[in-house]
């Protein structure tokens, strides 16, 4: 019996091998096996490229936030530029009104000192006619 189930086995498989069925189901296992290969090459490597994703993603969402704080830095230093506007015209008359002032002092003293050297020049010359004078009676 066992003799006749093999008999009949090898008989099946013969005509499937003579018919093209094996060949097409051997060369569809080898396809599924091809797919099963590339999908898992695949898979393998968006396995690997997903750190680089990641870490691109982060470098791009740290780029953005540093470009906003620079945004908003650029906008407060307008702001306080704008707000210190007024003070600074201020602060730019009160100096120019305090060099006039320096200014002013400054000639009034050159005046001051050029008085005072022509007084001095004048108390010499008569000390120097009465030292020369002096100086005549003595010889």
């Amino acid at each position: 019996m066992n003799k006749l189930i093999e008999f009949g086995r090898k008989a099946l498989f013969y005509a499937r091998v003579l018919s093209g069925y094996e060949e097409r189901r051997i060369r569809s296992y080898r396809l599924q096996l091809q797919n099963r290969i590339k999908q898992a090459q695949e898979k393998k490597a968006a396995v690997r490229k997903v750190p680089e994703q990641i870490i691109i993603s982060e470098v791009r969402r740290m780029v953005e936030e540093m470009q906003a704080l620079n945004k908003k830095l650029e906008e407060t230093e307008a702001a306080i530029d704008e707000y210190f506007k007024p003070l600074d015209k201020q602060a730019e008359m009160i100096m120019k009104i305090q060099l006039q002032g320096e200014e002013k002092t400054m000639k009034e003293m050159m005046k001051a000192m050029q008085r005072q050297a022509l007084l001095e020049k004048e108390m010499d010359k008569p000390i120097k006619v009465n030292q020369a004078e002096e100086s005549d009676r003595q010889k």
